[in-house]
């Protein structure tokens, strides 16, 4: 799909600011810091079930009620602060999806206290990088990797992680590139 600005762009993100700002700058480039991979896989989850745009224009929100997404502070959260959640009108308030990120929290720190990081173990899990898609109809919803990262995730304690999820995990931080052929941000 051609823009406004006459750039080609994956069909998805459409004329919506917000979505072509994503697309544009963000959507399949590597992310490979600690907090943000977390956050990544947790907004993911989130997004279980909803359209991802929802879960973009609360990102903010998002960010400040979970503290930045700080690994050891969302960690430390207790009943008090899942309340203070449920609370929140600027997120969305799905009490299994808040308790999990507390968990994933956790499992992410007993990553750290085997002397790895759950950026190095999804990372791990990348395959190796291909050409363009030629349309959006090749795009699978699941992969051999995402399968296989899923259940290592699973395994390893997090939760909100299936094979979908995880594949849209993939995509947005980069570990795949499903930009299709002609999109100008496609490698």
């Amino acid at each position: 799909m051609t823009g406004d600005d006459d750039l080609v762009r994956c069909w998805w993100c459409g004329d919506d600011p917000d979505y072509v700002a994503y697309h544009d700058h963000e959507w399949g480039r590597p992310t490979r810091g600690e907090r943000e991979v977390f956050e990544l896989l947790n907004l993911e989850g989130f997004q279980a079930g909803l359209a991802w745009i929802t879960v973009l224009r609360k990102r903010p929100a998002f960010r400040d009620a979970f503290d930045g997404f700080e690994i050891e502070t969302v960690a430390a959260y207790r009943e008090p602060q899942v309340q203070r959640l449920l609370g929140d009108a600027g997120i969305i308030r799905h009490r299994g999806k808040i308790e999990a990120t507390i968990s994933n929290a956790q499992v992410t720190l007993a990553l750290h206290d085997e002397g790895t990081s759950l950026s190095e173990l999804v990372w791990s899990f990348a395959p190796e990088p291909r050409s363009a898609r030629v349309t959006g109809g090749e795009i699978p919803n699941d992969t051999p990797e995402s399968n296989a990262l899923s259940k290592e995730l699973k395994r390893r304690g997090f939760r909100f992680v299936g094979p979908t999820t995880v594949y849209a995990f993939m995509q947005s931080g980069g570990l795949v590139d499903d930009h299709v052929n002609g999109c100008h941000v496609a490698v």
